[in-house]
């Protein structure tokens, strides 16, 4: 590896050009573990991080609307290698959250590896090279935090030059894709007229406008996700202060309570940092029974009878919870019409004490238009079903509006947002996912026909109820092993076999059929509309899980544990490597001296059979030669120790 260093051509005499021996597209969690995991495990800190937002943390960093935290208890959603005993809370805020990512960079001296407003336009393999050629753009300050959209409407107002700087080509001889799926929002809804008639600001949750002031004025939520459920509490109060919210929802989702905790909040914040910095291993034992609470929920995603008593039983305790927390007038269209599970649950942090405030109105009515102050709601209603009867509203009104906040969730069907990547043939990546049905790859992590090219939380790696960096450092794990081939001079390319891809994704999809996220009563950003799910990933029962592991009789697949299993111990037979010289060599090598120890191994046995040696002999030599180098190695232990001491007390 000391042979792969960051080059740069001058441009004497033809063009400027960069050669980075590794290459990583984004700087959100995904991309900081690659780069703290190529520094820790293989000792190599020649690569680039390019990032199109002006900071770190990926959707951390964009995200900063009022009440943003992160809804699965930090301990677990923070990195193995870099546990952090100080989180103030379960569910820090953003802030907070951007402040550990920060401290992880300067912990793996990371900050000079990161480029920031510099946007991976295009990445094409160059056959000959064996090299990946990528086309670095890079943008003003602040506008990469900008929305794709955001940046086309600037194009057309103020020409390209108010948006870009400028261009540059580099190499690469590794590619590896660390783009989040939470990157794009959703645009205006098309079908609603209107937009350009507004006299208020409308925008986006994902891209807060700072400079709009929401005091006395009437604001309208549209959508009822994760995001909107911890910005809705605040708007009513200060410091912002607005004077009505209407929030519209197509479908109430299920919503959990928070976990109990064995103290107040307040304490929490004061104690646990304490507590969890002095006292060892006490943080990951908490870590661990995170975990295997999260991972509890797997009963609810399969589609036997044990799953959906599973799913009735919690469904029947989180209506209770809605009943006996909001204001009975919602009661109706907080019931949600699908199975718990098959879509993203959300973690009250508010909302439903939130509705008992006058100023806060919940409707299913749907956003038909708007006018220059208002929005005109219905006729309609889009939850319960307008043909059944009942007491929500569904006559068409009209709502004061001076500002419109889009919660409806972010471009999460088209992953690698933005970054094409043009294969070994000369095909997109996208285009090849449309002709095989949608987005895949192989364990979400490679793709046939792309070299050298690797996916950090890629396709089918979403659990819906667990950690997503469980997921990232799994995936980190397994391409470093690929990755270390080429950095260290023992293949020039690695591939994933076209077979082994299709067979990999044909059963995922078949397996998903198989679970509550295939349901058709459930319309959520997990499957697109022709029933492709590209997003989670199949799940089993831990118990069944653990037989697999440990049994080589049972058939082991698709499972967390699996998975798990499948990133530490590849399955070579499944890749095309292309070896160099020195590493043919090494393999000859081994190859060798693995016919060398068998051809040994049996020659002792048959010399030791000729000598009238029985089995139970053997294994009294091997116990006696473990017990004898065991009492060696103890003895040479406390030798060293006393010569240590004898050293020490001079």
């Amino acid at each position: 590896m000391a042979s792969q260093k960051i080059q740069r051509s001058y441009g004497y005499g033809g063009e400027t050009c960069v050669y980075y021996p590794v290459a990583i597209v984004g700087a959100g969690e995904s991309g900081i573990a690659m780069a703290c995991r190529l520094k820790e495990k293989l000792g190599f800190d020649q690569f680039r991080i390019f990032e199109r937002h002006s900071g770190i943390g990926g959707t951390w960093w964009i995200n900063r609307y009022p009440g943003v935290a992160c809804d699965v208890p930090a301990l677990f959603y923070s990195f193995s290698f870099a546990p952090n005993p100080a989180w103030t809370s379960l569910h820090p805020s953003g802030p907070e959250m951007i402040r550990y990512f920060e401290s992880v960079c300067t912990k793996y001296e990371l900050n000079d590896k990161i480029q920031v407003n510099t946007e991976v336009s295009e990445a094409r393999w160059l056959k000959d090279e064996e090299q990946w050629e990528i086309t670095l753009t890079y943008l003003r300050p602040g506008m990469g935090d900008a929305s794709e959209a955001q940046r086309r409407e600037a194009i057309e107002k103020h020409g390209r030059d108010y948006v870009y700087l400028g261009m540059e080509r580099a190499r690469a001889k590794v590619l590896i894709s660390a783009v989040g799926g939470l990157v794009e929002p959703k645009e205006w809804p098309k079908a609603v007229p209107g937009q350009e008639i507004f006299a208020g600001d409308i925008f986006h949750s994902a891209r807060w406008n700072r400079e709009t002031d929401l005091n006395d004025k009437d604001v309208v939520v549209v959508g009822t996700g994760c995001s909107a459920a911890q910005l809705v509490p605040g708007l009513t109060q200060p410091p912002y202060n607005a004077r009505s919210v209407t929030q519209l929802m197509r479908s109430p989702p299920w919503v959990m309570a928070d976990i109990d905790l064995p103290v107040t909040k307040e304490n929490w914040a004061k104690w646990s940092p304490k507590v969890f910095a002095n006292v060892p291993g006490l943080a990951r034992l908490v870590r661990a029974l995170l975990f295997l609470r999260l991972e509890y929920d797997w009963r609810l995603f399969g589609n036997a009878k044990l799953n959906a008593r599973e799913r009735t039983k919690l469904e029947k305790e989180l209506l209770g919870l809605m009943k006996q927390k909001v204001p009975e007038k919602y009661h109706e269209i907080l019931t949600p019409s699908y199975p718990v599970g098959c879509k993203r649950r959300i973690l009250d942090s508010g909302w439903f004490e939130s509705l008992h405030d006058p100023k806060v109105d919940l409707t299913t009515q749907p956003l038909t238009s708007i006018k220059e102050r208002s929005v005109i709601l219905g006729p309609g209603r889009t939850h319960p079903d307008p043909q059944q009867d009942s007491a929500a509203p569904a006559v068409e009104r009209e709502v004061p509006a001076d500002v419109i906040i889009l919660a409806n969730g972010f471009e999460t069907s088209e992953w690698l947002h933005a970054l094409p990547v043009i294969g070994r043939e000369g095909r997109s990546l996208h285009e090849v996912w449309r002709e095989r049905g949608g987005a895949q790859a192989y364990l979400g992590n490679a793709m046939d026909g792309f070299p050298n090219f690797f996916i950090i939380f890629g396709p089918n790696t979403v659990t819906g109820h667990s950690s997503v960096i469980l997921a990232t450092e799994c995936m980190v794990e397994y391409s470093l092993k690929h990755i270390k081939l080429l950095l260290d001079g023992t293949a020039s390319k690695v591939e994933v076999k076209r077979e082994a891809e299709v067979a990999y994704t044909a059963e995922i999809q078949e397996q998903l059929r198989q679970t509550v996220f295939a349901d058709g009563s459930c319309r959520s950003w997990y499957k697109e509309d022709s029933g492709w799910n590209s997003t989670t990933y199949p799940l089993s029962a831990p118990f069944t899980e653990l037989l697999c592991v440990l049994s080589l009789t049972l058939r082991c697949r698709y499972s967390q544990f699996w998975f798990i299993w499948k990133c530490a111990f590849p399955k070579w037979s499944d890749w095309n490597i292309t070896y160099t010289q020195k590493g043919r060599r090494r393999q000859l090598v081994r190859q060798g001296l693995a016919i060398i120890a068998l051809a040994l191994a049996i020659l002792g046995v048959l010399q030791m059979r000729r000598q009238g040696y029985r089995l139970k002999d053997v294994r009294d030599m091997a116990r006696t030669a473990f017990n004898g180098t065991a009492t060696y190695v103890s003895r040479s232990a406390d030798r060293v120790a006393q010569l240590a001491g004898e050293r020490w007390s001079k």
